[in-house]
This record gives C-alpha cells, sequence and structure tokens, in this order.
C-alpha cells in the first residue's frame, strides 16, 4: 500500500486491517455479498432503534436475526461523497468526490480510483449494481465502467428529473412537460426540463422512469442477478441503493390511519428489503452477508417528508437556527442506522457499540473474500470482520467527519471523533422545514462534546474544566496526524465541469428526451419498447 513509516495515526488506521485479515481463513468458500444503501434514511427510522417507528417489521426481524450497530456512521452527509467513501474505503478528500455530482456532469468518481466491484470482480466474483448511481454516467464513469457487470437504476437522485406521476415533495413539483415550451413549467428545486431515465446498463429503456413502480423492478432485477449468478456457480456482490427514503416520496398504497406519507414509503423500503434477503436465503441460507446502511440522515427541510434522527438532535445548532441532519456534521447528518445479517457467522440478537463507518465495507468485504488491498494509497475505513464475527467490540479509536455543505469548505475535515469526544472546529446549520439556516461559525478551541453523557450534542464541555483541558492535547494531536496522513497519500481530484450534452437523453427530438412510445404509467414498462439511444 505504500506505507510510509508510521506514525501513531498510521497505527491506528492500518493495525486493524492487519489484525481482520486473518478471518477469512475460517470460511470455506468466499461468501456472497449484499450491500443496501438507504437514501437520507434517519438513525430514527428503524423500530429497533426507535420504539417510535412501526413501518420496519422486516428490518427489526432482520436486526433480532443478526447484528445492529449502534455507533455506524455515513462518510459524508449528502450523496455523492458518501458513496464514493463507501466503494472506494476512502474519504472524499482522498479519493476526490467532495459534493455532488450533476445530470450534465462530465466526471465522476476519478478513474484512478479503484472501486469495490473492480476488486471483487478480479477475485472472481459477479458483480451487479441496482438503483441510484451518482458517481458519475458519462463516458467512463458509468458503472459498467466501474467494476459492475450488471446495471439497472437511475444515474442520479430521482428528484433530478421530470416524471409524469411526480409523487410527493416539498414544495411540489410538476409532471414532465409533453407537448414543448409552452407547457413547462419553471419552479424552485424542481428539475422540469429534461425527464429522469431507468438505464439496463448503457441502455435507457424508460424516460420519463415511472417512479411507482421503480421498488418492484428493482427488486425483480435483484433476483435475477442472484439467480444468474448462482446458476453459474458465481459468487456475487449486489450493490443495491434505493430510492428510499429521498423525495419524491411514492408510496404504494395511499397511506394508512397513523402512517402518513413518509411511513407509507418507509414500510415500501422494508418489504424491498425483506424480498431481497428472502432470496438471497433461498440461494443458500448462511453463504450470503446483507449489510444494511444509509448515505446520510434526513433531509430536514422536506419537514413531514423527512425521516426521524432519533435522540440525535444536534441541540447546540438548533438553538443557533438551521437544521441538525443532512448535509452538517453534526450527529444527526451522519450516524445511521446498519444492520449485518450472516446466518452461521454474524451473531443473532447482538447489539454492538463499536464505532464503525461506512468506509469498513471496503476493506472488510475484501478481507472477507481473499481479496487484496488495491496498492499505492492509504485507506480510511478498517476491516471489521472481528466485530461482524462477534470476538470483538473495538473499531474506530479516531473518526473525521468532512464538511457536507452546511458550513465550510466541502470535502475539508473540520470535526471528529475520538472515543466518546466529538470536536469541531466549524459547525453551521443546513436548511430546516422553516427556511432557516445556522450560521458558520469557527471553533478555535474546538467544541467538545461528551457523547457518552449528551447524546443530543447540547453543551459542550467548559474549555476550563479538568475534562476538557485533559483530552483537548489528546484531539490535537489525532486532528494534526490525521491531516498530515491524508497530505502526504496519493490523492485523487474529481472533474465536476458539467456540459448539457453529457445528460442522458434517450430522444432529443422530443420533449423532456421523452422516449417515444413511453407515456409513463400508462404502460407496462415490461413491455415498453427499449431506447436505442445509449448513456455513454
Amino acid at each position: 500500500m505504500g506505507i510510509p513509516p508510521l506514525s501513531p495515526w498510521a497505527v491506528l488506521v492500518l493495525t486493524p486491517v492487519l489484525v481482520g485479515l486473518w478471518a477469512p481463513c475460517v470460511l470455506s468458500r468466499q461468501p456472497n455479498f449484499i450491500v443496501i444503501l438507504a437514501d437520507d434514511v434517519g438513525w430514527g427510522d428503524l423500530g429497533a432503534n426507535w420504539a417510535e417507528t412501526k413501518e420496519t417489521l422486516h428490518l427489526d426481524q432482520l436486526a433480532a436475526e443478526g447484528t445492529r450497530f449502534m455507533d455506524f456512521h455515513s462518510a459524508a452527509s449528502t450523496c455523492s461523497p458518501s458513496r464514493a467513501s463507501l466503494l472506494t474505503g476512502r474519504l472524499g478528500v482522498r479519493n476526490g468526490v467532495t459534493h455532488n455530482f450533476a445530470i450534465s456532469s462530465l466526471g465522476g468518481l476519478p478513474l484512478n480510483e479503484t472501486t469495490l466491484a473492480e476488486v471483487l470482480r478480479e477475485a472472481g466474483y459477479s458483480t451487479g449494481a441496482i438503483g441510484k448511481w451518482h458517481l458519475g454516467h458519462h463516458g467512463h464513469h458509468h458503472p459498467n465502467s466501474r467494476g459492475f457487470d450488471f446495471y439497472f437504476g437511475i444515474p442520479y437522485s430521482h428528484d433530478m428529473g421530470c416524471t409524469d406521476t411526480p409523487g410527493y415533495n416539498v414544495p411540489p413539483c410538476p409532471p414532465c412537460p409533453r407537448h414543448g415550451a409552452a407547457a413547462r413549467v419553471a419552479r424552485k428545486d424542481c428539475y422540469t426540463e429534461v425527464a429522469l431515465p431507468l438505464l439496463e446498463n448503457v441502455t435507457i429503456v424508460q424516460q420519463p422512469v415511472e417512479l411507482g413502480s421503480l421498488a418492484r423492478r428493482y427488486a425483480e432485477e435483484a433476483e435475477r442477478f442472484m439467480q444468474r449468478a448462482s446458476d453459474r456457480g458465481r459468487p456475487f456482490f449486489l450493490y443495491v441503493a434505493l430510492a428510499h427514503m429521498h423525495v419524491p416520496l411514492v408510496p404504494p398504497l395511499p397511506p394508512g390511519p397513523g402512517r402518513g406519507i413518509y411511513g407509507a414509503s418507509l414500510g415500501e423500503m422494508d418489504a424491498l428489503v425483506a424480498r431481497i434477503k428472502e432470496v438471497a436465503d433461498s440461494l443458500g441460507r448462511g453463504s450470503t452477508l446483507l449489510w444494511f446502511t444509509g448515505d446520510n440522515g434526513p433531509w430536514a427541510q422536506k419537514c413531514e417528508l423527512a425521516g426521524r434522527l432519533g435522540p440525535f438532535v444536534g441541540a447546540w445548532q438548533r438553538q443557533r437556527g438551521g437544521s441538525s441532519a443532512k448535509q452538517t456534521t453534526w450527529e444527526g447528518g451522519h450516524r445511521v442506522p446498519a444492520l449485518a445479517y450472516w446466518p452461521g457467522h454474524v451473531p443473532a440478537r447482538r447489539t454492538s457499540h463499536a464505532l464503525l463507518s461506512i468506509l469498513d465495507i471496503f476493506p472488510t468485504l475484501v478481507a472477507l473474500a481473499g481479496a487484496a488491498l488495491p496498492p499505492n494509497r492509504r485507506f480510511d475505513g478498517l476491516d471489521v470482520s472481528p466485530v461482524l464475527f462477534g470476538w470483538s467490540d473495538v473499531g474506530h479509536k479516531v473518526l473525521l467527519h468532512p464538511n457536507s455543505g452546511a458550513a465550510g469548505k466541502v470535502g475539508e475535515v473540520e470535526a471528529l471523533r475520538l472515543a466518546q469526544y466529538k470536536a469541531f472546529y466549524t459547525t453551521g446549520g443546513a436548511m430546516a422545514c422553516d427556511g432557516s439556516t445556522g450560521p458558520a461559525q469557527r471553533h478555535q478551541p474546538p467544541l467538545i462534546f461528551n457523547l457518552d453523557r449528551d447524546i443530543q450534542e447540547q453543551e459542550p464541555l467548559d474549555v476550563a474544566s479538568r475534562e476538557y483541558q485533559a483530552v483537548l492535547p489528546a484531539i490535537s494531536r489525532a486532528y494534526a496526524q490525521a491531516l498530515q496522513d491524508i497530505a502526504a497519500d496519493n490523492v485523487s481530484v474529481a472533474d465536476y465541469s458539467q456540459d448539457p450534452a453529457a445528460i442522458p437523453c434517450c430522444d432529443v427530438q422530443h420533449v423532456g428526451c421523452r422516449c417515444q412510445g413511453a407515456h409513463g404509467a400508462t404502460r407496462d414498462p415490461h413491455v415498453e419498447r427499449r431506447a436505442p439511444r445509449l448513456c455513454l
């Protein structure tokens, strides 16, 4: 890996990886892997985490049959950076993805970054991605060029293009235009010019997407992919990036009493995860590790269409305005639900309090597959096989939280965790439901919270207190060593340039790029004529 002389920081990061590499020796064959990533899901959106949530019976059962991680974090508090970190095991300051890509982006996850799919395919795996990509769709940034044998899904968030049945959003968005410029309605925060595309590999198979059938189609494609791999006798890696719980929400049925639109959509997500688990079990119970988590916390500005934070309310920030959820470095922005299920390997009915991250998925799956980490780069994730197997409950000693849009330069690390202590060098609030934002503030010395006593992040330690003075030197050293480690690394730079020609469009002659003869919900998507135009 091009390891330099070991600093205390390097020991902290690398030792658990080396310790965990022996774990695969107990496995008789390469396991299958399913990683399910929910979008904008709150820590409190699982009933197993938060008693007020009643709509996740299957996920709660998954927690009972596996291990639930209480202190699990996304690598950023917004879409593209979090996904890039999952697939590389590296923070955005290393892999170059510091903020979201646009529908007209020419670039994506830098091509010199090696993805988890590329490593596992080299190790003999069938690799498939289903759902939201959002790591670049133009040219060689498409999933098929980033290690995935099969792709079915949408190239970015499903609110980044119009549809014929827009679903529920705040504010609501109009449907796609049909009859030329006169029918187009400009609406703030809405995409009205180009319809949302659905891709199978590089072919646009539907534009606009019928959102109401998306969950069903994802489940069907996941089943087909797993069955194909099983029939060929190959292990598989399936990455399922759900549209749930990002807006717009399109619940399958009218919400029942007390459920609301969000609850009905949460129930649909729960059923989708259950179906994928059922298929995996039918192909050989105990042969597949299923890992469920989220890309970041709830999108608070969507009001009643946003998820539950649980106890992670970021009270200090709320008192000063703005949201403490998605796009922030408060716990509500990056602490996400996480479950692991693998009968016979991952203990059932276990709750882990190890400090873990979405960054850990990459090195852990690579180790379990018996593969090697890519050389000439450093990783922020750990091989946490011992935690998965219940042999240990020790994760990160230090975990970095990059700025994600609410305050500070995006991608830069200005908040970190050291054991139970959380330090902020910059704070700020994202847009809240009431439209307010919290001012960005620099803190030198940093704000420090003891999360063991103050999970709501309400009252920072008094800088004059003995506790603050005792922990500050350790935090300062860890922060300095982290920044030095990043500066010495092989760092990538993403191309964020844009060109309207990069927007996926199956028929430029039609308003909104509508596919000829495709009319959304008026046709069965399974028999719809495939568009000849390619995304690349």
